[in-house]
């Protein structure tokens, strides 16, 4: 019985997001503590004992203690209704524990109905989707609390009846069933996740890129607005994983995806479309102009050297910008656009300026504001590019 108990309130600590916060683990270790003492008391102590009502209290009152005691640091519904679900149960156990004939029966019954009970609501809390692994988890947590009921409801109301046991042991059958269903439904969703991003930055791939850059195209068509494609390739990255390792490359491209979305919307897109290259989508309201300005910035983010695993690091990039629909009216063709004008960058050598210009504060929609992720400091120093 008391493993079973364990079982339920570990289940229960495990469900709660701050688990590791010092107050969760005192309230493990109450609830844990607690319920090993009603449950000792009831194997072992008298039928009537004056215990039995002291640790009942110390039932209810610990976790309520706890939760009022920890309001200014933690206040999550989840201690909240584990405080009030135990100040129910002692509520109900000084009611009936001393009962004759059935009252121990009784309490045992209510503890494990509460700690299974609470096991539902923390699971519904920790997997709030209507997935049919969560809906048959949640549905067996709470059957299986519903057997301690209907245990002596049975016993008490219909004397006749004699369920078979294994009909109180299907619950927990279901809940097995449904977790495993829900870790089949997390390593698909998993897999989909990897089919359309890059497993090392975490960006979307090539294939969920040309699907974005299509949808994006669509729309510019149906508003009648422009939308912009940069293909940014990363120079000397070869030399980095020559010199440094490739765990230094690997760092580095993290580092420039990072840098790429720190520096467009939300609404826009970056993706990793190659070992070294990466693409972003411009979405409306966007011009050739503000195309331009965002490729200058990630230029001289990028010259900027960086400190990664002890080495010291410095790259460069080239952009290839195209507008649609000045540039291309296809996908396709806008790819190619934007891939002829990042080699021809590329080979004239203008990527690594550093002084020539000054570009003036980025104009909306690409100053900061709101739809925007934060930024570094937008007034930069660099070269415009050529956008033909």
């Amino acid at each position: 019985m008391v493993s079973l108990v364990w079982a339920g309130v570990i289940f229960m600590w495990a469900c709660v997001p701050y688990r590791n916060d010092y107050s969760s683990r005192w309230m493990l270790g109450l609830l844990l503590g607690t319920n090993t003492l009603y449950l000792g008391l009831l194997n072992f102590a008298r039928a009537g004992s004056w215990v039995f009502a002291p640790s009942a209290l110390l039932l209810g009152l610990a976790p309520l203690a706890l939760a009022t005691g920890t309001l200014g640091r933690k206040n999550h519904p989840l201690r909240w209704s584990v405080a009030s679900l135990y100040c129910g149960l002692a509520a109900f156990l000084l009611a009936v524990e001393n009962q004759p004939n059935n009252g121990q029966d009784l309490a045992l019954n209510a503890v494990f109905f509460t700690v299974y009970f609470g096991c539902g609501i923390h699971f519904w809390y920790t997997y709030r989707r209507a997935t049919t692994g969560a809906l048959i988890t949640i549905a067996g947590f709470l059957a299986w609390a519903m057997v301690f009921v209907a245990g002596p409801g049975i016993n008490t109301y219909f004397p006749y009846l004699h369920p078979e046991s294994e009909i109180y042991n299907l619950p927990k059958y279901v809940v097995a069933v449904g977790m495993i269903l829900l870790l089949l439904e997390s390593q698909i969703e998993h897999n989909k996740y990897l089919a359309l991003h890059d497993e090392l930055t975490g960006l979307p791939n090539r294939r969920l890129f040309q699907d974005r850059l299509a949808g994006a195209l669509e729309r510019a068509h149906r508003s009648g607005k422009q939308a912009a494609l940069l293909l940014v390739d990363l120079d000397h990255f070869k030399e980095v994983n020559d010199t440094s390792g490739h765990h230094v490359g690997d760092l580095l491209l993290k580092r420039a995806g990072e840098i790429f979305l720190g520096r467009v919307r939300r609404s826009d897109t970056v993706a990793r479309t190659g070992g070294d290259e990466f693409s972003v989508i411009l979405e409306e309201p966007t011009s050739r102009v503000d195309a331009e300005i965002v490729g200058q910035s990630l230029i001289q983010l990028l010259n900027q050297p960086f400190e990664l695993d002890g080495h010291r690091v410095r790259i460069g990039a080239s952009v290839g910008i195209a507008v649609y629909p000045e540039d291309a009216l296809s996908a396709e063709a806008l790819c190619i656009a934007a891939d002829r004008r990042m080699y021809t960058e590329k080979n004239a050598g203008r990527a690594l300026p550093a002084d020539e210009a000054s570009l003036e504060p980025l104009a909306e929609p690409y100053a900061e504001g709101a739809g925007q992720r934060e930024l570094q400091p937008a007034r930069l120093h660099a070269s415009r590019l050529h956008s033909r």
